[in-house]
């Protein structure tokens, strides 16, 4: 047989542990793993001293086209999750405009997305009061999940997002459950997080640290235990995005045990900085929930190396420079930083903490794969798309704004210093990043298809 492909002399990274194989590529799928492969090959990768491993599925992305494409299109942020390691993802509805929350906005999006990505891609389907009567259309459509707020969101831009109340969540759920769905979740509490926001500009109390103390921990547990509450009424299968507290992982994990179909995701930035460290970084590091306190952060780490966090997404939420000026509570609440989920949890994790590079794999990309349904993606297999990534252990860089691919060259890790890094990433057997060449070729993503 001749391949696509050869990668030669890595140590791959499978779920039960690391191995030095050769791997073969044929129609863009992984069609041999042996520890040798003598067949000849239209192309030849020396991994040597790197690690070969499934690249990240990320499934909380917001790329802001179409609507805000001056924030982030289709494009550019593909372009920086190739270089960051990431071969397929998911895409929120918002923070484009119209928000996906009807086949119509969907289309509009899936017309966008057409020969602009250099990774794979599928899309979520909102849940907004207005839209109950629209969540079959969605799924019918294609949505790979649905996602709701439980925080506040005030727009009043026409056609932006807007969060539930309790009775959308619950009637959303029914439906959601009916169609076999997965209900992801933004959850803070949003009546008290808006007040206590309200009272602290009204007193000039805006510095990082209280804008963190604006969204207390347990702004974000009440809504972990109001969703769940709301689960066990509807038989709805639940995730809860970006966790960032070890007492919300708690109660989710008590759930679980209850017999509730829930996962919980976290992200890089949750364990890359702490709350003393916002006040410096600025309002780059903005997010919500707000990034935590020292001690708090210790926990969190406690509940991911302990194997109570299903995965790892980037919450990649860009915007234009602007809009990250001024104090903390008037900037836009989001953090770009999809270049740089691998290499940096890799450096903080598996470097630095121990944790068990097919744990890390796990974290990236089995286990979304698994709870969403590609059945092509997230391990290196025989009959898997061939998304792979290489990663050197051994080399360090510093994060330099004129290196970022974003549309707007801002990320909260600037000027960081990463112990590792990725040197290639390859999306179904087709090199779209190297370290030396940068982006390769033309956009080749395809719109993700599940199993139902």
């Amino acid at each position: 047989m001749t391949y696509d492909l050869i990668i030669k002399n890595g140590n791959v990274v499978f779920r039960d542990g690391v191995r030095q194989v050769d791997i073969g590529v044929k129609n863009e799928k992984i069609a041999c793993i042996a520890v040798e492969i003598t067949d000849e090959a239209k192309e030849v990768i020396d991994a040597s001293g790197q690690y070969v491993m499934p690249g990240m599925v990320d499934t909380h992305v917001h790329i802001s086209e179409p609507g805000r494409t001056e924030w982030e299109g289709f494009e550019t942020g593909s372009k920086a999750m190739a270089a960051g390691g990431t071969t397929s993802y998911v895409e929120m509805p918002l923070n484009a405009l119209p928000a996906t929350i009807n086949k119509e906005a969907l289309d509009l999006k899936l017309d966008a997305a057409v020969n602009q990505n250099y990774v794979d891609y599928g899309f979520y389907g909102g849940l907004v009061p207005e839209n109950l009567d629209k969540l079959e259309e969605l799924a019918g459509a294609g949505v790979l999940a649905f996602k709701c707020f439980l925080s506040d969101i005030t727009s009043d831009i026409p056609g932006d997002f807007t969060n539930v109340d309790d009775y959308t969540m619950y009637k959303g759920m029914q439906k959601i459950a009916e169609l076999g769905g997965i209900l992801c979740i933004h959850a803070e509490n949003p009546s008290v997080t808006s007040k206590l926001t309200e009272e602290m500009i009204r007193e000039g109390r805006t510095s990082a640290a209280e804008y963190v103390d604006s969204r207390p921990i347990f702004t974000e547990v009440d809504a972990v235990q109001r969703a769940i509450l709301f689960a066990k009424e509807t038989g709805c299968k639940l995730h809860l995005v970006h966790i960032s507290t070890s007492e919300a992982i708690q109660v989710i994990l008590k759930a679980r045990s209850e017999g509730l179909d829930v996962t919980v995701e976290s992200c890089p930035h949750y364990f890359a900085m702490t709350a003393e460290q916002v006040a410096e970084i600025g309002p780059k590091a903005k997010c919500q929930p707000p990034i935590r306190k020292a001690k708090d952060q210790a926990k969190l780490w406690d509940e991911l190396l302990n194997g109570n966090i299903d995965w790892l997404t980037s919450d990649h939420s860009p915007c234009t420079e602007d809009l990250k000026q001024g104090n903390i509570f008037e900037a836009w609440g989001g953090i770009s930083g999809v270049q740089n989920n691998v290499d940096l949890m890799f450096d903080l994790a598996v470097k630095q903490r121990g944790l068990a590079v097919e744990k890390f794999v796990d974290l990236i990309a089995f286990n979304p794969a698994e709870r969403f349904k590609l059945p092509y993606k997230g391990e290196i297999a025989v009959t898997k798309d061939a998304d792979i990534i290489l990663l050197d252990p051994n080399q360090s860089y510093v994060v330099r704004r004129e290196n970022l691919y974003y549309k707007n060259k801002h990320s909260a890790y600037e000027g960081r210093k990463i112990d590792c890094r990725v040197t290639k990433t390859i999306v179904r057997g087709n090199v779209v990043f190297d370290l030396q060449q940068g982006i390769v070729g033309e956009p080749i993503g395809k719109l993700l298809s599940t199993v139902k």
